[in-house]
């Protein structure tokens, strides 16, 4: 089971591929997750993926490609996964065949409106990386994670000039992946703002049928 997740940044896809993660036992792989990773360990590669970051632009194909290239290769994706945020461009798409295949794509359409008020409202723990929202899944205690406690704190990616220009270099760049895989013919395009359980019945009635077979 080979899942890549579709849709601009806010769209919903790291929840959706959290609960694909629980329901079916296959890593989730975001490589955004990744280059923030290196970031915080201060490497040659984060260095200079921060200043792009900071900037709400995309990281180099290269670099994404060497990242993802490495990660596909480890024992847990043996049985499969979900790619939330690589490949996004056809670049990265192409590369991509030369390493992995792709059974679904699941593309998520959520107005730059909503995209934009969700992601204002992100915060993201300094120790554990768990992320909330201030309007839909506050934390308990203002300010800390629930889980381990750590401080919150809003990224610079997600105020709104970044996501401003994550949204106008989504449509330039990454767009172009839906029509790429609709001729692929295993795209399936749902409404982002459904609902995480309506969203969650689609996609597995999706992927399903096809496991079965």
């Amino acid at each position: 089971m080979r899942i890549l997740m579709l849709g601009a940044p806010g769209a919903g896809k790291g929840t959706i591929a959290q609960k694909l993660v629980e329901k079916y036992g296959i890593p989730q792989i975001s490589t955004g997750d990744l280059l923030r990773a290196a970031v915080t360990a201060g490497t040659e590669m984060g260095k200079k993926a921060k200043a792009i970051m900071d900037a709400g632009k995309l990281v180099p194909d290269e670099l994404v490609i060497a990242i993802a290239r490495e990660r596909l290769a480890q024992p847990d994706c043996a049985k499969g996964f979900i790619l939330d945020g690589f490949p996004r461009t056809i670049a990265q798409a192409d590369a991509m065949k030369t390493f992995a295949r792709i059974d679904h794509v699941v593309n998520l359409e959520v107005p730059d409106e909503i995209i934009i008020e969700r992601l204002e409202a992100r915060r993201t723990c300094k120790k554990c990386r768990a992320i909330y929202n201030l309007k839909n899944v506050p934390p308990r205690v203002p300010g800390k994670c629930d889980t381990c406690g750590g401080d919150l704190y809003q990224r610079d990616d997600d105020k709104r000039e970044a996501i401003e220009t994550r949204l106008k270099t989504y449509r330039q760049q990454t767009q172009p992946l839906v029509d790429y895989y609709r001729r692929a013919g295993n795209l399936h395009t749902l409404n982002g703002d459904a609902g995480i359980d309506s969203l969650l019945r689609l996609v597995t009635a999706i992927i399903e049928p096809k496991q079965r077979k």
